[in-house]
């Protein structure tokens, strides 16, 4: 099954791309290590902050078999020195990097999602722009440009097949090209007059936003990275330190303490605490 208009949609918004792409790092090749790492920034974090630091970051760990021959901890120092938030993720893509540098990469989506934090989006990201796949990435910005095209709200695998038969063999392209769109002129409140591919879409009305996330000050999320970003400058320290480096109160620095030892961000050591040294999983 396709639809009729996929390929001049598909030609429009090509040329457009071609000529207006935002020039982000990761997009310089399609070396598969870069994707992954961009992708897993790019989970929490804006799109700016991520660009800023990316290079650096990869020139720390440029492959995963550098990685995988450090420990965590400096993954998490570099992560959390960087202010990328949520800085499991730091963990986990090392535990991703142990796993390549064993194992070799996995090529294709499902192979992808088996890798440790790796889910449904970031693994057909990777799998269409690394390795060309045909795997349509479906994030929020692809979710509400589709849905406009169709003219009704998308999402799970009623979003999967649309995109499908509206994506084209240059799966990879077209999904740069949809996330750009839709980050740029399709936005919540759409730029209708700037939208190549205009001609093709059925309601520009239609956007469900995504729930919101509950506020960042004075959450436990807030809390935790606080200890992280003590911990990242000493060697070890233990709670009443760390309160007081980061200005706050006790109990709350011993509860974040006591689920980022449950989690095995950190762990304790002769003279308090630290980020830990041991690999995830």
């Amino acid at each position: 099954m396709s639809d009729p208009a996929a390929t001049a949609r598909n030609r429009a918004l090509f040329a457009w791309y071609r000529r207006t792409r935002r020039d982000l790092p990761w997009r310089r090749d399609r070396d598969p290590w870069r994707v992954l790492v961009s992708e897993v920034m790019l989970q929490q974090t804006q799109t700016s902050r991520v660009a800023a630091c990316f290079e650096e970051f990869i020139a720390r760990f440029p492959t995963p078999e550098a990685m995988a021959a450090t420990t965590p901890d400096r993954v998490v120092r570099a992560w959390v020195g960087f202010g990328l938030g949520y800085n499991t993720r730091a963990r986990r893509l090392h535990a991703v990097a142990r796993r390549i540098a064993a194992a070799g990469w996995p090529s294709n989506a499902a192979d992808l999602m088996t890798l440790p934090g790796v889910g449904p989006y970031t693994a057909a990201a990777v799998a269409s722009i690394a390795f060309g796949q045909r795997e349509v990435a479906g994030d929020t910005n692809v979710r509400r440009v589709v849905s406009r095209w169709v003219g009704r709200p998308l999402q799970g695998r009623e979003l999967a097949a649309e995109a499908a038969i509206r994506s084209g063999a240059q799966t990879g392209t077209w999904n740069q090209a949809v996330m750009d769109l839709g980050a740029t002129v399709c936005r919540p409140k759409p730029r209708c007059e700037a939208c190549p591919v205009a001609t093709w879409c059925l309601d520009p009305t239609v956007y469900v936003a995504p729930p919101r996330q509950s506020a960042f000050a004075g959450s436990d999320r807030q809390v935790r990275g606080a200890v992280l970003r003590v911990l990242a400058r000493t060697d070890a320290a233990d709670t009443a330190e760390i309160a007081e480096a980061a200005s706050l109160p006790r109990d709350r620095v011993a509860s974040a303490v006591a689920s980022l030892c449950a989690d095995g961000t950190i762990e304790s050591v002769r003279g308090g605490l630290r980020i830990s040294r041991h690999p995830a999983g």
